[in-house]
């Protein structure tokens, strides 16, 4: 990598220099007006008077925030891992509405997705405990996918079979249940214990079987909850640190670590 890479992807993805600490902070101050500015945007109030100066500043942003995005596919020496990476897809995004709405009217309202990079303050600002707080939850949560998956398989199961019954039990008399994607409706309203009221059964048989899945439900939630606990416990023993891979700019290595667990490329002790 050339003197330039390194000196870039050292301000660009490191906090620990002051170059680095210096950039990201402005960085999270541009982000801040941006968001601000889109939401003044949709006042109409405000947006009716000043709505040249807020598009001006809006599209200045955006045009830094692109040389941004650009200067961070050169720091790294595989541009795709980091645009693919969690981080890479949000700076994409932040940018995209921006032109979109140059043929979509109203699309800049979906720039307010540029707040998910404020999730770099806890990183720039040296907040180790809640860097390491914040991983600890992400890999819990991403170790509970495939068992969340199964889960909500199960509980779909339940909410077609429900649906059916209750729509055999209430009939066509009660236009709530008048189908089974209606009867369904009612019974995700119920097991996910909303209860919107605005469909309820009217048969004595009806309302024992609503009775089962609102208590059902209360056992159904405890689960997901069970799940994560575990992973988070699990992910809790596992000890990561924030060294920046300088070819994938990945940031999640065990302390043990010699290889990027993302790209496979060498971790030197700088990094």
């Amino acid at each position: 990598m050339s003197p330039l890479r390194d000196r870039m992807r050292e301000v660009i993805f490191e906090a620990d220099t002051p170059a680095g600490r210096l950039f990201d902070l402005a960085l999270i101050l541009a982000i801040l007006a941006s968001v601000g500015v889109v939401m003044l945007d949709s006042v109409e109030s405000v947006a009716s008077e000043h709505r040249t100066a807020l598009r001006t500043v809006e599209w200045i942003m955006t045009i830094l925030f692109t040389l941004e995005y650009a200067c961070r596919l050169y720091a790294v020496r595989r541009p795709l891992r980091y645009a693919t990476s969690f981080f890479g897809i949000v700076d994409l995004l932040s940018i995209v509405p921006s032109y979109l709405s140059l043929v979509l009217t109203g699309a800049q309202t979906l720039l307010v997705i540029r707040v998910l990079r404020i999730l770099r303050m806890f990183r720039v600002l040296k907040l180790a405990r809640y860097v390491r707080e914040s991983r600890t939850l992400l890999t819990a949560l991403r170790a509970s996918v495939p068992k969340i998956i199964v889960f909500l398989f199960a509980v779909w199961t339940i909410v077609v079979v429900m649906g059916a019954i209750m729509h055999l039990v209430e009939g066509p008399d009660n236009p709530g249940f008048a189908s089974i994607p209606h009867s369904m409706y009612w019974a995700i309203v119920t097991l996910t214990t909303v209860g919107y009221g605005d469909v309820t059964p009217e048969t004595d048989l009806g309302k024992a079987i609503a009775m089962v899945i609102m208590v059902l439900g209360y056992g159904i939630l405890a689960v997901p909850t069970g799940i994560v606990s575990v992973e988070l416990s699990h992910a809790a023993r596992t000890s990561l640190n924030t060294r920046g891979c300088s070819s994938c700019a990945h940031q999640r290595h065990d302390d043990d670590a010699t290889h990027c667990k993302r790209c496979g490329n060498a971790l030197t002790p700088s990094e």
